[in-house]
């Protein structure tokens, strides 16, 4: 039985010269041995995280360009690193092809051109896809200006990760400040934010009618929902008599929507997801590494048990 991971990270050192600069100088901040880790990892699409993957029984990574990614870059600049870090993608892939695949980085601020890299990265090098990290400068993926991303998507057969970002600035102002710097940071990104706002994505997706003209566009979230499981029911409330949409909004969550584990080894919210869905067939597997441990998988699969019954 293989194992194949679909939200798994790698960034490359100019990406922490721009839009990774943070994300660096956290790390070195905290200067502690996992933050310290992080970045050399990141920039690995080599032998040592191909052990890492052996030694945690993992046969194949989906890559894809660390948050924040290229989506809130200004056009000439997003376009240049997502070429650049797709480069560097292909080359793990030509090197490494039984255990590498790629989610293509796009430039969102220009669509024409972000879908003509899908194509280029689909079609001419077999991406799995693309990876989009949430809005573009406060823009949706419901706003028709990115549909000939979403429409080239279709055409392909290319699944799109939507992957968390931070909320808009004036959001975050008005629902995630108060506090500290590190804790409206934190509150507003990994322990609250990236989450709800990805949530919020896909249901303006939805409502926006995206599913509607372009029925067979398969998007993917992470972190087994990104908290919509357990608003299912409350979600048909804007039922299609009011949104004017073909199907209720939960048929869309059903038949448009996969959703992957990202690190989130939580069985209350992985039951709410499997009994939503009524079974596994768009559930699917990853760790979200480097910044959760492939060793979860590992573990759980046999390391538990045999430390518990000292197999």
């Amino acid at each position: 039985m293989r194992t194949i991971t679909l939200e798994e990270h790698f960034a490359t050192p100019r990406f922490f010269e721009g839009p990774g600069r943070d994300l660096k100088e956290q790390a070195e901040k905290f200067n502690n041995a996992r933050a310290l880790k992080l970045i050399p990892q990141l920039c690995d699409l080599g032998d040592k995280r191909i052990a890492e993957m052996n030694a945690a029984g993992i046969d194949m990574q989906i890559v894809s360009l660390t948050a924040p990614g290229v989506e809130q870059l200004d056009a000439a600049e997003a376009m240049a690193l997502a070429v650049e870090t797709n480069d560097f993608v292909a080359d793990a892939i030509k090197r490494h092809p039984a255990r590498f695949g790629g989610f293509a980085a796009l430039p969102t601020a220009v669509p024409e051109k972000a879908a003509q890299e899908l194509d280029r990265r689909v079609r001419g090098q077999k991406f799995a896809g693309a990876i989009i990290n949430g809005h573009n400068r406060g823009r949706y993926l419901d706003d028709k200006f990115f549909w000939p991303i979403l429409e080239s998507a279709e055409q392909f057969g290319a699944p799109i990760y939507l992957h968390p970002t931070r909320p808009p600035k004036p959001v975050i102002d008005a629902s995630f400040s108060g506090f500290s710097p590190l804790m409206t940071e934190i509150f507003s990104g990994p322990g609250w934010g990236w989450h709800i706002e990805t949530a919020v994505h896909v249901i303006r997706l939805i409502l926006g009618g995206v599913f509607d003209r372009f029925p067979k566009l398969q998007i993917v979230i992470g972190h087994l929902g990104e908290g919509l499981p357990g608003m299912f029911q409350r979600l048909d409330v804007m039922a299609p008599a009011v949104t004017k949409l073909k199907r209720p909004v939960t048929a869309y969550l059903r038949e448009n929507i996969h959703y992957t584990f990202s690190g989130f080894f939580f069985p209350p919210t992985f039951l709410a997801l499997l009994l939503e869905l009524g079974g596994v067939d768009r559930m699917m597997f990853s760790v979200d590494h480097p910044y959760q441990s492939m060793a979860d998988k590992e573990r759980i699969a046999h390391g538990n048990a045999e430390k518990l019954f000292k197999l």
